[in-house]
C-alpha cells in the first residue's frame, strides 16, 4: 500500500509542572530529553520530547507543560493509556524502583499473554510497562541507576477509550493497515504489520462511559508514522476522500504533520520520520539547550524569560 502507516511516531500529553515532569521522565524512568523546544503555537510554553538516544520514532513521549493547569478527566474520546516496552524479567526491578521513588502503581497482571504493570506519572497520566515473549531489540538510553537489561525500549502500545469502536476500527484496518489480532470482552487489539515496534493499538469500547476532558495528566494527541512527505500526502488524500477534515501539512522542524479527528473524537496526527532531531544539534548534545524555530529566534530573550526553570 502506498503511503503506508508504520506505527506510532509520538504521543503528546499535557503536564502541570515543567520541573516535576522533567525530573520524573529523565530521573525515575531514565528517558533522554531528546529535544527542549517550545510549543510553536504558544511559545511561552516548553515542548519536551523524551525518547531514546536519537529520538527514534516510536520512542517519543512529548509534553506541553502548562504551569498550574487544571487536571483533566479520563474518559471516552481519549488515549487513556500509554504503554512502554521493557525486557522480560524486568518487573521486579521496576517494582523496587517505583517503591523507592513513591510512584503509584498496581502489581503486574497478564493481558494478551504479556506482563503488564500500570502506574501513573506526577499528573496522573496512566502509563504501563509491558514485557512479552518477543524480544525488543531497540537500544535504550542508559542512565546510571537503570541497567540496560531493564531499561525502557520505547512504546509498546496505546489504548483509546471510545463510546463505540467500529468506525475507528475501520479507519485503522482499511486505511492505516492494521489487523485485529485479539479481543477480550470490550478490549480489541490491532497490530500494524508494516512496523516491528510501537505498532499495536488497543480500542476499549465503553458506551456508557463519561466523556473525557483534555488537560493536565491527559494525552493531547497521538501521532502515526510515515516514512516521508510523499507517503504523508498520499495518506492525506485518502482521508480527505473519505470526508475527514484534515489540516494542511504543518512544519514542525523535526518532522512534518497533518492532523484530523478520528470518528471517536481522538486527535490523530500523521508525522514524517524525516528529518529527525539531529538537524540543529549533534546527537551527543540533544536536549541540552533550548532550540527554537527560525521564525521565533528574534523573540528568544523574551521566550527564555517567560519559561520556568527546570
Amino acid at each position: 500500500m502506498p503511503g503506508k502507516i508504520l506505527g506510532i511516531h509520538h504521543i503528546t500529553a499535557i503536564a502541570t509542572s515543567a520541573k516535576n515532569n522533567h525530573e520524573f521522565y529523565t530521573k525515575v524512568l531514565g528517558l533522554r530529553l531528546v529535544k527542549k523546544t517550545v510549543n510553536f503555537d504558544d511559545p511561552g510554553t516548553y515542548h519536551f520530547y523524551y525518547g531514546n538516544e536519537t529520538g527514534e520514532p516510536g520512542t517519543l513521549l512529548t509534553f506541553f507543560p502548562w504551569e498550574g493547569i487544571r487536571r483533566g478527566r479520563l474518559g471516552t474520546g481519549q488515549v487513556t493509556a500509554v504503554s512502554y516496552s521493557v525486557p522480560k524479567g524486568s518487573m521486579k526491578f521496576w517494582l523496587d524502583r517505583f517503591g523507592r521513588y513513591g510512584v503509584i502503581y498496581n502489581n503486574p497482571s497478564e493481558r494478551h499473554g504479556e506482563e503488564v504493570m500500570v502506574f501513573v506519572d506526577p499528573d496522573g497520566l496512566k502509563l504501563e510497562l509491558v514485557s512479552g515473549p518477543e524480544e525488543d531489540d531497540r537500544k535504550p538510553w542508559l542512565v546510571d541507576e537503570i541497567p540496560a537489561e531493564h531499561a525502557i525500549r520505547g512504546f509498546h502500545n496505546a489504548a483509546l477509550t471510545l463510546e463505540g469502536y467500529e468506525a475507528t476500527a475501520r479507519l485503522l484496518t482499511e486505511e492505516f493497515g492494521y489487523v485485529k489480532v485479539a479481543e477480550h470482552v470490550n478490549r480489541f487489539r490491532f497490530e500494524n504489520p508494516n512496523g516491528r515496534h510501537a505498532n499495536k493499538r488497543d480500542l476499549v469500547c465503553l458506551p456508557s462511559g463519561q466523556r473525557g476532558s483534555v488537560a493536565g495528566g491527559s494525552v493531547h494527541h497521538i501521532a502515526f508514522r510515515v516514512a516521508n512527505s510523499e507517503d504523508q500526502m498520499e495518506v492525506r488524500e485518502r482521508l480527505v476522500g473519505l470526508g475527514y477534515n484534515v489540516t494542511p501539512r504543518m512544519e514542525r522542524n523535526y518532522f512534518k504533520s497533518i492532523y484530523f479527528r478520528e470518528p471517536g473524537g481522538v486527535l490523530f496526527e500523521v508525522a514524517t520520520d524525516e528529518p529527525g532531531f539531529a538537524i540543529d544539534e549533534d546527537v551527543s548534545e540533544l536536549g541540552r539547550s533550548l532550540k527554537l524555530p527560525e521564525w521565533l529566534e528574534p523573540q528568544r530573550k523574551d521566550i527564555e524569560k517567560a519559561l520556568p526553570e527546570i
